[in-house]
């Protein structure tokens, strides 16, 4: 593969960092057991979208000022982290129940749980920087300036990425579905995913470069 060295080991590796749980994880997972598996689906969508975007920066050199502007990275961080602590707080007051009837969701609420993965995603500079540490141990130092090697790296996390978290959607779905007419679970689902919410935008805005 053009540019690419120790490809099977990049495989391995990547998919290692992708089981482990982090934000992306923790969100996914929880738009997967309060909204149900259609939210799961599109917010997977969502933040694998924002991969894309993190390895078009890299491959551009885009990720590159974030890594070296101590404002750039700033500014990320606290917009990613209060969106997401505005959802926390949303949901927190939110009285409707939760929904996982067989009604088909409005194509506007699909789009509401992909835009949010893919906000969440694109406005952490973490992934920026992990991807600036990460891709280039497998890149052939003589590709360092091509932008071919960066794609192909970040297409395949990102497909990695994608079959993993659908799994993860499957399976939390079918737990919480099992639990949707519990009026308590409904009440306590709400309270409990904007609480993860808000602690996932104050992780964010406490991270360190």
């Amino acid at each position: 593969m053009a540019g690419i060295e120790n490809y099977t080991l990049f495989l391995i590796t990547a998919l290692l960092f992708i089981m482990t749980p982090g934000i992306d994880t923790v969100f996914v997972l929880n738009k997967s057991i309060s909204q149900g598996r259609t939210a799961g689906i599109y917010s997977t969508f969502g933040v694998k979208s924002g991969i894309l975007i993190h390895t078009l920066f890299a491959a551009l050199g885009l990720s590159m000022i974030v890594a070296q502007s101590a404002i750039a990275f700033s500014i990320i961080k606290y917009l990613g982290a209060l969106y997401l602590i505005y959802m926390g707080i949303s949901a927190v007051l939110s009285r409707k129940k939760l929904d996982f009837t067989a009604k088909a969701p409005t194509p506007k609420s699909n789009m509401q749980n992909y835009y949010s993965g893919f906000i969440t995603n694109v406005l952490n500079p973490k992934v920026a920087l992990f991807f600036l540490s990460f891709f280039p141990q497998f890149i052939k130092k003589e590709y360092f300036n091509s932008p071919v090697p960066f794609f192909t790296l970040g297409i395949t996390y990102a497909i990695l990425g994608l079959m993993w978290f659908l799994t993860l959607t499957y399976f939390s779905s079918m737990f919480s579905a099992r639990l949707k007419d519990n009026p308590r679970f409904n009440n306590w689902m709400n309270k409990a995913s904007g609480a993860v919410y808000i602690l996932m935008g104050i992780k964010i805005a406490m991270t360190k470069k």
